[in-house]
């Protein structure tokens, strides 16, 4: 497994384990599974249509296979760059620049495919040759598989793993951007790891101020800065 290193728009860099051709290729696989259980199912349904006419048929065909055509692309936005495959095997899509992938980046990815996966499998062989493990998609999106598991740092991007469960509790946080969100990330985290407090209230008092945030309801500005960065996870997640 090679090392990716991810230089953000900050400057900051950050160290991940870039996912193996072959834990990508079996996360393909068990995705592949999937299709073709759904369409041995659909033999079915099929065949309990047999007596509708051709051009029917057809029509029932085609909007029966689109599960199968935007498989990937379809659950990598809703998971944030993860498939079940993907999931199974703990690995995910990101932007190289540490940013969470963007609906155009996905559709790259997914158009590349067609070269990727169609042309002989390519990519597999383009991934064996990269430093990145990147398939040409990849490269076309700037995007990169990595790791999840537990030796992979992902604590400078901001993407946050949140719960099952997880509550929000401040909603003008869309008001942020990215680049805000990205800001604060990485202002958080250096200024946690020396115990730089007068830069927290700083960053604190800016948050509040460009999210209209009424009341503060942390008793620290650590669990506050925390709980903001969480919830601007959770509702552009679930936008």
């Amino acid at each position: 497994m090679s090392e990716l290193q991810i230089n953000t728009t900050q400057n900051v860099k950050i160290n991940f384990n870039a996912s193996g051709a072959g834990e990508r290729l079996l996360a393909f696989i068990i995705d592949w599974a999937i299709k073709v259980g759904y369409l041995l199912v659909l033999s079915y349904v099929f065949d309990a249509f047999s007596s509708m006419d051709t051009w029917s048929l057809i029509g029932l065909n085609t909007l029966l296979s689109f599960p199968v055509i935007f498989y990937t692309l379809g659950l990598e936005l809703y998971f944030q760059g993860q498939t079940i495959g993907k999931k199974v095997l703990k690995i995910r899509v990101v932007k190289i620049d540490g940013y969470q992938a963007s609906l155009a980046d996905y559709v790259v990815r997914w158009f590349f495919r067609i070269a990727d996966v169609y042309l002989f499998g390519l990519g597999f062989f383009v991934m064996l040759f990269n430093k990145k493990t990147q398939r040409i998609g990849d490269m076309a999106a700037g995007t990169a598989v990595i790791s999840l598991k537990e030796n992979v740092n992902i604590n400078h991007t901001i993407i946050e793993n949140l719960k099952d469960d997880y509550k929000p509790t401040y909603p003008t946080v869309i008001k942020l951007s990215d680049n805000d969100a990205r800001i604060i990330k990485d202002t958080f985290t250096a200024a946690k790891t020396t115990k730089d407090y007068k830069t927290l209230i700083k960053l604190r008092n800016k948050i509040v101020e460009v999210a209209g945030i009424k009341e503060v309801k942390q008793k620290n500005d650590i669990d506050f800065i925390d709980v903001i960065l969480k919830d601007y996870n959770y509702y552009t997640q679930n936008m």
